[in-house]
């Protein structure tokens, strides 16, 4: 059972940790679900990778997420080991046999995703009974500027193979569908209408009643020098375009949250263990919880903490070094933290709840998985 405090502060003031510490806040995990509720059409897949700490599952279930997207045999067992009635998806487009076997025959999957014909033979072969097999074919949409991750150079087929693949599939028995991904912190609607409209082509060429269509994720987070548009906005335009698209009553629609899920429900308490001059030395980095800000160009938030909270109003910027011997292991951006800040102060680095744990190695021995729960209402 995790720790319960009204505040990163109070953690500092109480624990006085000398490890990183993750500070969970589960009300902001029911405030995201319940925008996708409320405004998406169709079930909403949180995306495992995301952010696979079991307390984050089981809050995103309670609030009414019941449906993964999963990516791996271990994330199924995650999902389906501990969350009774959740429905999990194989949604990685290239699985080994043995583990497509295990899915489908040990978890009971029935949605895979695939965007090559041999994965589809694959799937199809391992899986058996095609009459409840459900096969989604990703295909690839453009690039869009200032992501951190551009998914469709590694996955995703072209518009045209794409159409091959959903009448082969069709042809087989399957039940079908399509599947696209913008990419990772996409903060333009447009890229949602562009990837929608394709999904138009492809169903105008092929004439095939898809029963699944399934919009990916990649919405974006805000950050100090990155506005994301609302979860509100991008689904607005989202439904927009379903409503250009021949689909019929009957077919499910999905969606893939991740960042925008979890972004801003955790923060991370870390602790300065030296300063030289403006280069302050963290104890943890880009092996740990904090890989993204050694290669995204977007700036977290961050403040300082210490015990009798008091400490200088003036501001300078600061170069991060995290702690592991790897001369790479420093933060791109500077922060702006007071400049009077010295070894044994502490940082609350905000917006942290996504692709930070689920990332964390243990590189040179350094690890650290507490998390704590922040709740205002605490005493």
């Amino acid at each position: 059972m995790e720790d319960v405090f009204s505040s990163a502060q109070a953690v500092v003031d109480n624990l006085k940790p000398t490890n990183p510490v993750y500070c969970l806040r589960p009300h902001i995990l029911h405030q995201s679900a319940q925008k996708f509720l409320d405004h998406f059409p169709g079930r909403i897949l949180y995306a495992v990778k995301c952010n696979p700490h079991l307390r984050v599952l089981k809050e995103l279930y309670h609030a009414g997420i019941h449906h993964f997207d999963t990516a791996s045999i271990a994330e199924i067992a995650l999902v389906k080991d501990h969350l009774a009635r959740a429905e999990a998806y194989f949604m990685h487009p290239v699985k080994g046999r043995d583990v497509i076997k295990e899915a489908a025959q040990h978890y009971q999957i029935t949605t895979y995703v695939i965007d090559h014909e041999d994965e589809l033979n694959k799937v199809i072969e391992e899986y058996g009974d095609v009459k409840t097999l459900n096969i989604l074919v990703r295909f690839k949409t453009p690039p869009v500027k200032g992501m951190i991750l551009y998914l469709s150079g590694k996955f995703g087929a072209d518009k045209e193979e794409a159409g091959r693949l959903l009448k082969l599939a069709y042809d087989k028995g399957c039940n079908v569908g399509l599947k696209f991904h913008v990419g990772s912190q996409c903060v333009h609607l447009d890229a949602y209408a562009k990837a929608l409209e394709m999904v138009g082509d492809i169903l105008d060429t092929t004439k095939i009643p898809i029963k699944f269509l399934d919009v990916g994720g990649g919405f974006g987070a805000t950050y100090l020098n990155q506005k994301a548009p609302t979860i509100e906005e991008f689904l607005n335009v989202i439904k927009a375009g379903l409503a250009k698209l021949p689909l019929s009553k009957d077919c499910i629609l999905m969606c893939e949250p991740g960042r925008v899920m979890v972004n801003d429900a955790m923060s991370l308490i870390v602790q300065v263990q030296l300063r030289k001059d403006d280069l302050l030395y963290i104890n943890d980095g880009i092996y740990g919880a904090l890989p993204e800000m050694g290669l995204a160009d977007v700036q977290w938030p961050a403040k300082l903490l210490r015990p009798n909270n008091q400490y200088s109003e003036n501001l300078k910027p600061f170069t991060l070094y995290g702690p592991t011997c790897d001369s790479a292991d420093v933060l791109k951006y500077p922060f702006e933290l007071p400049e009077d800040i010295k070894e044994g102060d502490w940082i609350e680095i905000d917006k942290v709840g996504a692709y930070s744990l689920a990332m964390a190695t243990h590189f040179n021995g350094l690890y650290s998985d507490k998390l704590v729960i922040i709740d205002s209402k605490k005493n």
